[in-house]
């Protein structure tokens, strides 16, 4: 009887742990990331005047995390824009260009990138930075352990005699830059290694990491590492992993070990790739929820490509109607929202696009956000108000061509009289019955707020 009640006890505090962990994101993450707008180049003074914006317009509506993306232990030479520098062998076996990395093997912010992480400070500095506005911090890492550190034979913290060496697994590698390898987690010293890391990052403050090269393809004891290394680390850590496709039928492992995956490879300002999206967010309908969430990508909204990596650095190139598109379906569908342009060049369509409250509010407490149809000129979504009969709804024109697009009530389930609310411009429309469309510019989008009248 006594070993019975254990057991059920130890069920429990299994239980409940997990459901702490999956709490730390109750609603989808909205932040910004750097890469969209620096690629490899990004510097400390580009994140604080981010940062700084963010504080000062965004964070009121529910902006918070500010994530420095990509190669941030590389030195860009001046002004350079260069996207994913090969490392190269010298004749020793040593690498150019060499990473900033402790004696443990584990990478650092360049210092000339980052001042305030010079004499081995690491990111702390930048994170106090960040925290002191009222705002969470967070990096972009590849997966696995750098490769010039197996070259070097660096020990791995806490491992007596294990060396850098003997837990790479040499025959795993990104594809599109050669700086790692991945660990063979069957390796004694592999998870004491990831241990190291996230136990760096706590103490540097990192309340976020986003692992590249991770999820396709789907590294599932690697996720598993992360995992239990942030849950070991003393300090909340979001995790995010990238580049899509995850796949599908990795849906409860994801669930279970990540709170935020990508479905697509990286998303760019081009009306066919929203296309592409609505139907990679199909696959994976009715999946996320407290705790994880399939991401879209960032939104690719505002100044662009200042220092790579994509195109010249532009605004985005979306009309108007399709930047309401865009950030319409990542709220209807409840993605993590993080915003990829430069913030302190934000013009007024961008500041209304992301300190809309009402629109906001659906990503952020939408339920279940569903498909109601789709053809091949117009597609609806929607999702439901805990404790409440209302309704969101997005009605999106995908054709080419300005048209009506409409939403029958009895297809939501809706009778009698029901009041429609324009959640963009914050008007209520009126009230109908049966149904309710309206014309839509080509490539465009409306969201509602539909409630029966009693």
């Amino acid at each position: 009887m006594k070993t019975a009640y254990l057991l059920l006890l130890c069920l429990i505090l299994c239980i409940s742990t997990n459901a702490q962990k999956r709490a730390s994101t109750p609603t989808p993450p909205m932040g910004w990331n750097s890469y969209n707008c620096f690629g490899s180049a990004v510097h400390e003074n580009g994140v604080k005047a981010n940062a700084g914006y963010m504080a000062k317009y965004l964070k009121p509506y529910g902006w918070q995390y500010v994530v420095v993306d990509f190669l941030w232990s590389y030195d860009n030479p001046p002004y350079s824009n260069i996207g994913n520098p090969f490392q190269k062998n010298l004749q020793d076996g040593s690498f150019i260009p060499w990473l900033t990395m402790d004696k443990w093997g584990r990478l650092l912010p360049q210092p000339t990138k980052f001042p305030s992480a010079f004499g081995g400070r690491g990111f702390k500095p930048l994170a106090d930075y960040v925290h002191h506005l009222g705002l969470k911090f967070g990096i972009h890492v590849m997966r696995g352990i750098p490769r010039q550190a197996v070259w070097a034979k660096s020990p791995v913290l806490g491992m007596k005699g294990v060396t850098a060496d003997m837990i790479a697994d040499t025959n795993s590698k990104c594809d599109w830059m050669n700086h790692m390898y991945g660990l063979n987690m069957d390796k004694p010293g592999a998870q004491a290694y990831l241990n190291s890391l996230l136990k760096l990052y706590a103490s540097w403050g990192v309340d976020f990491i986003k692992v590249d090269d991770i999820a396709r393809p789907y590294h599932k004891k690697e996720i598993e590492g992360y995992r239990l290394a942030i849950e070991q680390c003393g300090r909340p850590v979001i995790l995010s992993i990238s580049p899509g496709e995850t796949p599908l039928t990795e849906a409860d492992h994801v669930k279970e070990n990540a709170n935020m995956w990508r479905m697509a490879d990286d998303f760019w300002d081009n009306w066919d790739e929203i296309l592409h999206m609505f139907d990679y967010a199909k696959k994976w309908e009715n999946v996320g929820g407290n705790g994880h969430w399939p991401d879209c990508d960032m939104l690719q909204i505002g100044k662009l490509s200042k220092r790579g990596p994509v195109g010249n650095e532009r605004y985005s190139r979306f009309t108007n109607d399709e930047l309401y598109t865009h950030m319409t379906f990542w709220c209807i569908y409840r993605s993590p929202l993080m915003i990829g342009g430069n913030l302190p060049e934000n013009r007024v369509i961008e500041r209304k696009l992301f300190t809309n409250n009402e629109v906001l509010a659906v990503n952020q407490h939408g339920l279940k956000p569903l498909q109601l149809f789709k053809n091949e000129n117009s597609m609806a979504w929607y999702s439901h108000l805990a404790n409440s009969k209302a309704i969101y709804v997005a009605l999106f024109n995908i054709g080419n061509k300005d048209q009506d697009v409409g939403v029958d009530f009895s297809s939501l389930g809706l009778k009698g009289k029901i009041k429609v609310r324009d959640l963009w411009a914050k008007h209520d429309v009126g009230s109908y019955e049966n149904n309710y469309s309206k014309l839509i510019n080509k490539h465009g989008a409306i969201l509602l707020m539909l409630t029966p009248i009693n």
